[in-house]
């Protein structure tokens, strides 16, 4: 009969790991690689990225995936324990912010393609603050104030503060390595050739057929 470990994850993995035999490698991936806050190395990787991607899910549990981007170091650590990130101009739906205010849990993955080929996993609980509100906090670092006080489309419309509750390497085995192109960004527009207009070409698509 299954008996849940004292250790961290959830019970299905667990329960994944007696079936298939693979508790051990688990345990040891757990007790070495997983902690429950950002180490300073972690918190440098941060301040590197210009990327990360975005899972969260509703009060039902229905998930949702998003891409976040910046200039290098756009998400903020506060410590080991919180960071921070900006939510710029998008499409109006805020699909994952309208998932936080249901269900604040939330996972983050960081991917260096570029430098260092690997891949941090950060898990926690999230909230949404305005820039009045980060502006107020005593702890704040010197860049997103700098950032709020810009005057383009790259200005935060709000942020996003994550409680770090896990923190976890990506191996870099399966990681591509890509090179970054000079491009321009459009921050903030609304122009559709450069979001991409309709590329799927959903606009003309019949809804309903399912085929």
């Amino acid at each position: 009969m299954y008996m849940l470990r004292t250790m961290t994850g959830s019970r299905g993995e667990h329960e994944l790991q007696e079936l298939h035999g693979t508790t051990t490698r688990a345990d040891a991936f757990y007790s070495h690689q997983v902690l429950d806050h950002l180490n300073p190395r972690m918190r440098d990787f941060i301040a590197r990225q210009d990327m990360f991607f975005l899972a969260s899910a509703d009060g039902r549990g229905e998930c949702d995936v998003s891409f976040r981007a910046g200039e290098p170091g756009f998400v903020y650590t506060l410590g080991g324990k919180v960071l921070m990130y900006p939510e710029y101009r998008g499409n109006g739906v805020m699909a994952s912010l309208g998932n936080i205010t249901e269900n604040p849990h939330v996972g983050l993955l960081f991917l260096d393609f570029y430098l260092d080929k690997i891949g941090l996993h950060v898990n926690g609980t999230a909230r949404i603050e305005s820039n009045q509100d980060v502006l107020a906090r005593p702890d704040l670092p010197a860049g997103p104030r700098e950032d709020i006080e810009v005057e383009n489309g790259r200005r935060p419309e709000r942020w996003v503060l994550v409680h770090v509750e896990e923190a976890y390497i990506h191996c870099s085995k399966h990681i591509p390595r890509l090179r970054k192109m000079d491009e321009v960004r459009y921050w903030g527009s609304d122009d559709p050739s450069a979001k991409g207009g309709d590329y799927f070409r959903a606009k003309v698509t019949p809804r309903g057929l399912g085929l």
